[in-house]
């Protein structure tokens, strides 16, 4: 399990830990006079995109768009491809093909 996100209040952070796959644990964190709520988990493609992280879910249109032959924002879409390389690296994973 590795951080996935952290959250400025329990409820948030519990909504986040309901969303994702096992194995899954939040743990709070005091730093002078503000909780902080770390979520830790598997990183996967999939848990990232329930938490609605690094705009998979735009990602996820415009791939559409792209198989369909329809137009799609190609700066945007180099946008998050960027982002996700970066994800990739921090976190071991690979990007699909097919998001390229």
């Amino acid at each position: 399990m590795k951080q996935l996100n952290t959250y400025d209040t329990k409820e948030e952070g519990e909504a986040a830990l309901a969303k994702i796959d096992e194995p899954k644990r939040l743990a709070s964190e005091r730093d002078s006079t503000e909780v902080i709520y770390n979520l830790f988990g598997t990183p996967s493609w999939g848990n990232f995109y329930k938490l609605g992280m690094f705009d998979l879910d735009t990602l996820k249109t415009i791939v559409e768009q792209k198989k369909n032959g329809q137009p799609y924002d190609e700066k945007k879409h180099r946008e998050i491809i960027t982002m996700l390389q970066y994800v990739a690296k921090n976190f071991e994973l690979e990007i699909p093909v097919h998001w390229m």
